[in-house]
């Protein structure tokens, strides 16, 4: 019998069928008519397209039959192979319909989608086992199946048709060749159990005629027992005990020495199976129920690498390596048997886990680690026909081609890999497109405005990359990608592969190969900014060549001047290669084109190249630059977010609505810092602690009490300890006092305020602390503060912070403060923070 179709079958065409001879209708219009047709009157089109073809009625409507519900869900598996529902859905149709041939299509496809499926290959098989006339093809199939196959049910079917085709005394010897093939195969496995059941039956059942031929046939069954008990099977335990009959049925003084020899490896073989259990139970979950009579089938189905997908392949990952442990602890000669199970078990793992390319490498590298190189590519090349967009996969089998010098093998790889990056790659942008028309269809797309003018070109080519019909001033799509998260993701993921391919072109062709392959990237429209920036480096460190590189860098730049992370990266090669005239020619250019939040990575890295290596007014000059640009442009109603969040004032927000309950909005102290003029030698960005210097925002905060900020800290007193009148203040409840020149928002606030605490101290010590239970639970898990040996905080900031907090009562709004307990005796006194004075000076602890 002939083989089965594995395409589409082509429609025979006739004299009565309209679609015949196509180009000996010279009726028809060309192509280019119709181009001009189209553009002069698009309506005229229709009409003729509808004239011309005698199978469009009136109404437009075809007058071809419509398609069955097999033929549209064959069409769409056409367009989408890895649908599994779709594929169980058109199994059930084409078996309902009884029809051969849509049965053949249907199975022959589903198994090009997913080979070696033992499952589906039995319900295919299943239909040409009931007829004899049908054997020779069941036999092609068996061929096509066997061989690559690790599953025990599909070798046990085979087994089962080869003792139904082939019987009496003369088929005996075509049996037990079967049965030793199909042992050598999957003779290993868990489920092999009952193949060796049968087969050991099939050699006791053997008839003899003489002494010797029955001391051979005694031999052949020990030997298969031997084999047997020594392999961690369902049945093990029970092989054993029909072995423990066998040899005491034959002689009991031979029958305890066998029985010692195996005694450890059957134990082995017992315990691993417990093990293998457990790993097995999980993955390798039962098939779905059929709906029709024919077997179950289970496919895999694609990861989407959520929670169950990570759990999955972390099980599969760790049930490998213990199969690689050789639990089974089988000694080096008998070598053969580890690498058989091994191959075994990796078989089943590419076939269940199909979409999972960690499997398909792991597979490969144990297969090439044993010396099989050959094979190992082809398992590379089938993990690359199920997952086309996998990086490792395509790596790897790049890589292997290049150890074996097959360039030719290498430059193939990448093109069709690149191809099929590009196509998932404009789907998804596509995709987006659809969404965001759909999204504002009622509103014209505007083109993003050009934040900056393309850098001017320096006109100088560079050697080796343009051709003959493109120079490397070509301007690519003036259409510029979307800035979608998703879409930029996949952008990088395109341009690494470029980069990957540029690497391997430079190391075996030369840098010439290389700069060609970069000439193709940097022409295509989804090409990411890490391309540019890769051939730049590698022109540097490869050629020493400074001015190629930097063009490069120029040219990335026409194209992604919007990119933050491109600027940054061509700004630090600049300063890497001691450029500083071009680098800060780069950063005036730039930094006026990104909104503040954007440019920030920009200034801070040009920052501290000025602090490094710059002058001192040059440093002033920067930080004065970015003082004026951020300060102002990010507050509203008096909210300093750049205070709370960034200078280190947490009590900005507090301040701010506690100003305009006022109704005054007195200046923050990132106000006060921008207007102010720094003396000589002020550092605003990175203050230092020296008392020669100018006082810094944190320091005037502290010392001068500005009015957003809450109450400056308690001034010394000549002549006494440092922290003694603070602490004593503190702890006493007096009032804070004002330096001369407090501002005078600062003294309405204290007169409009609370009394001060002394005046109330004798009401408030009558009155109960209630604090609320989750402050109660807190208090209680504090440890005393003697426990207390770690870095001291700035209690005075602190207590600040819970000076000015307002917190809503749940029993009265208006309650008054309890003056704070005084301090426990003993434990290590309070600390002063104020700046190091030197050995003779005052100096906390630190």
């Amino acid at each position: 019998m002939s083989e089965p179709p594995t395409g589409v079958p082509k429609l025979e065409t006739t004299e009565d069928t309209p679609y015949g001879d196509v180009d000996e209708d010279k009726t028809q219009p060309a192509e280019d008519i119709l181009s001009v047709l189209r553009q002069l009157n698009p309506q005229s089109l229709g009409v003729l397209s509808t004239s011309s073809n005698p199978n469009i009625g009136k109404q437009g409507e075809s007058s071809l039959p419509p398609l069955s519900e097999w033929d549209q869900l064959r069409a769409q598996l056409r367009e989408k192979p890895f649908d599994a529902d779709s594929w169980l859905k058109l199994v059930d149709i084409a078996e309902d319909s009884a029809d051969i041939e849509k049965i053949k299509e249907t199975y022959e496809g589903l198994l090009e989608a997913y080979p070696n499926t033992s499952s589906a290959q039995i319900a295919y098989l299943n239909h040409f086992l009931g007829d004899p006339e049908t054997f020779g093809f069941a036999e092609t199939l068996f061929k096509r199946f066997l061989r690559p196959s690790s599953s025990a049910d599909l070798w046990k079917f085979y087994l089962t048709y080869v003792r139904r085709v082939n019987t009496g005394l003369s088929a005996r010897e075509i049996i037990k060749k079967s049965y030793e093939y199909a042992l050598n195969h999957v003779g290993q496995d868990k489920d092999s159990g009952e193949i060796w059941t049968d087969y050991i039956q099939f050699l006791r059942s053997g008839e003899t005629t003489t002494t010797w031929e029955e001391q051979q046939k005694m031999d052949t069954v020990r030997k298969a027992y031997h084999r047997a008990v020594q392999i961690p099977m369902e049945n093990v335990k029970r092989l054993w005990e029909e072995y423990q009959d066998f040899e005491n049925g034959l002689n009991k003084i031979t029958a305890k020495k066998f029985l010692t020899d195996l005694q450890a490896g059957h134990m082995q073989a017992r315990t691993v199976l417990n093990q293998l259990q457990e790993h097995l139970t999980v993955l390798f979950p039962p098939p779905p129920p059929s709906r029709t009579s024919r077997p179950p089938i289970w496919l895999p189905r694609q990861p989407t690498f959520n929670a169950g997908d990570r759990a999955l392949i972390l099980r599969w990952k760790a049930y490998l390596k213990w199969e690689e442990s050789n639990p089974l602890e089988i000694e080096e000669k008998d070598k053969t048997i580890l690498t058989g199970r091994l191959q075994g078990v990796y078989r089943k793992a590419v076939v269940r886990m199909r979409f999972f390319s960690e499997i398909w490498y792991m597979a490969y590298a144990w297969t090439n680690s044993i010396g099989k190189g050959e094979e190992a590519l082809t398992i590379l090349k089938a993990g690359i026909e199920a997952n086309q967009t996998s990086f490792v996969l395509n790596f790897a089998y790049a890589e292997a081609q290049e150890q074996n010098q097959s360039y030719a093998e290498v430059h193939v790889t990448y093109e069709k890999f690149l191809q099929v990056l590009l196509r998932d790659l404009e789907a998804v942008e596509s995709r987006l497109q659809s969404a965001n028309s759909s999204f504002s269809s009622t509103t014209s797309a505007a083109p993003p405005p050009n934040l900056s003018e393309p850098a001017p070109t320096l006109g100088l080519p560079l050697p080796g990359i343009q051709s003959q019909n493109s120079s490397f001033n070509t301007q690519v799509s003036d259409e510029k990608p979307s800035k979608n998260k998703e879409l930029m993701e996949r952008r990088t993921d395109y341009g690494i592969a470029w980069i990957v391919y540029m690497r391997f072109a430079r190391r075996a062709e030369g840098l010439k190969s290389s700069r060609a392959v970069f000439g193709r990237a940097r022409r295509e429209r989804l090409i990411s900014w890490e391309v540019f920036e890769a051939a730049a480096l590698m022109e540097y460190h490869c050629t020493k060549a400074l001015d190629v590189a930097s063009r490069i860098f120029e040219k990335g730049m026409e194209t992604f001047h919007d990119e933050v992370e491109f600027v940054l990266r061509y700004l630090g090669f600049l300063i890497s290669v001691n450029d500083e005239n071009n680098a800060r020619a780069l950063f005036e250019r730039v930094i006026g084109t990104f909104k503040p939040e954007q440019a920030r990575p920009l200034w801070e890295r040009w920052a501290r190249y000025e602090y490094q290596f710059g002058d001192l007014a040059a440093a002033q000059k920067l930080e004065k630059r970015m003082a004026e640009r951020f300060a102002e442009r990010h507050k509203y109603l008096g909210t300093d977010v750049i205070a709370a969040r960034d200078l280190g004032y947490p009590t900005a927000r507090q301040n701010s609505l506690v100003g305009r309950s006022n109704g005054s909005f007195g200046k923050t102290e990132t106000q006060q810092s921008v207007v102010s003029n720094p003396p000589s030698g002020t550092q605003q960005i990175a203050p230092s602690s020296s008392t020669k210097r100018a006082q810094s925002p944190e320091h005037r905060r502290r010392d001068e009490g500005r009015g957003d900020y809450g109450p400056p800290p308690k001034r010394q007193r000549p002549g006494s300890p440092p922290g003694r009148d603070r602490d004593r203040d503190r702890w006493e409840g007096g009032p804070p006092r004002r330096r001369h020149g407090t501002p005078p928002w600062e003294r309405e606030r204290d007169r409009d305020g609370p009394p001060p605490r002394r005046f109330k101290e004798e009401r408030d010590e009558e009155k109960p602390v209630v604090l609320p239970p989750v402050l109660s639970w807190f208090v209680g898990m504090l440890p005393a503060p003697t426990a207390f040996d770690g870095p001291v905080f700035r209690t005075d900031d602190l207590m600040q912070v819970f000076r000015n907090a307002v917190i809503p009562s749940s029993s009265s709004i208006s309650r008054a403060r309890s003056p704070p307990p005084p301090p426990r005796g003993g434990g290590r006194p309070p600390p002063d923070y104020g700046p190091y004075q030197g050995p003779g000076g005052r100096r906390g602890r630190y």
